[in-house]
């Protein structure tokens, strides 16, 4: 990213980073909230930045650790913006997507030490300079010591950057405590609620992923089997694809997650119907029809299963 800021601003900021609190860090090092003590990643590589390319780097560095090898020459021709000689925010998430890895943003220390905790990798945003003299920097967090105050990075040139907890707290609140972890599409993050969770394997999915976004749904059936909406997902694009008893088990997953949800029945239905089993389809859609009786689509459904077993 962009170059050096001046020795006497440098001198400044260090003066004005080392003075202040930062009640995240402080907070973890006080009462851990079940954290390990210390945490380190295994087998994220390192590629040194070229220049401005620490958007680049840091996204190839996450996505060979999650098991796709590419260079950051290959990601910056995917994300790199020359004339902002720099990387957007919103093109990183895109780019870990276009590659088809689940890409969840994180906004509070406490996820980024438990991802760390859970053996991710997490790419980190920072401000390495002032807010009203910014040097934005991409970096990739692979472990940190509670004890010892500190969080270790691959960063730039330095395969292990070792920060202060408090000074990476402050330089990534002035990059607006932003970071992201990047995964294969059937390991799930470890600190993500699931609707954040829902919200990045639909953007794979819409993105043209659909088996990297069906894996996400069926992990996420494994740990929130209580959740309709994963198995939903799943049983859409299991239909899709033909597979009419694969889709029928999730929707059935959904039903059993939330009764009442007409939606799911009617789902279940179609999916029966079409894997050959009308009579237990109409009993599904019927039970659609129960919950909500002004639903015209559930009616619909109701009407081309009767008429398929009148032929």
């Amino acid at each position: 990213m962009p170059g050096l800021i001046g020795r006497g601003l440098a001198a400044l900021l260090a003066l004005w980073l080392s003075g202040c609190a930062a009640p995240q860090a402080t907070a973890l090092r006080e009462r851990p909230l079940g954290l390990p003590t210390a945490a380190t990643v295994a087998g994220v590589p390192f590629y040194s930045q070229a220049d401005a390319y620490c958007g680049p780097a840091s996204l190839a560095m996450a996505l060979t650790w999650s098991g796709l090898p590419v260079s950051q020459e290959e990601v910056a021709r995917q994300v790199f913006v020359a004339n902002r000689d720099g990387t957007l925010r919103s093109d990183m998430i895109g780019g870990a997507r276009r590659h088809g890895r689940l890409a969840v943003p994180l906004d509070e220390l406490r996820g980024v030490l438990g991802e760390l905790a859970a053996g991710h990798p997490v790419i980190v945003f920072q401000n390495l300079g002032l807010s009203w003299y910014p040097r934005w920097h991409y970096a990739v967090a692979v472990g940190y010591d509670l004890d010892a105050g500190e969080i270790h990075l691959r960063s730039g040139d330095q395969e292990r950057q070792v920060l202060s907890l408090h000074t990476f707290e402050h330089t990534w609140a002035r990059g607006g405590h932003w970071a992201l972890a990047v995964l294969p599409p059937d390991r799930l993050p470890a600190t993500v609620p699931a609707a954040e969770v829902m919200r990045a394997a639909f953007a794979l999915e819409r993105g043209g992923h659909p088996e990297a976004a069906a894996a996400t749904y069926a992990a996420m059936t494994a740990r929130w089997p209580n959740d309709p909406k994963a198995w939903i997902g799943l049983g859409n694009l299991r239909h899709a694809v033909g597979d009419f008893a694969g889709a029928a088990h999730a929707f059935r997953g959904a039903v059993e997650a939330d009764s009442q949800m007409a939606e799911a029945w009617n789902n279940l239905a179609v999916a029966l119907a079409d894997g050959g089993r009308p009579r237990q389809a109409l009993a599904a859609v019927r039970e659609a029809i129960r919950l909500d009786p002004e639903a015209g689509t559930f009616r619909e459904t109701e009407r081309e299963i009767a008429e398929a077993m009148a032929r």
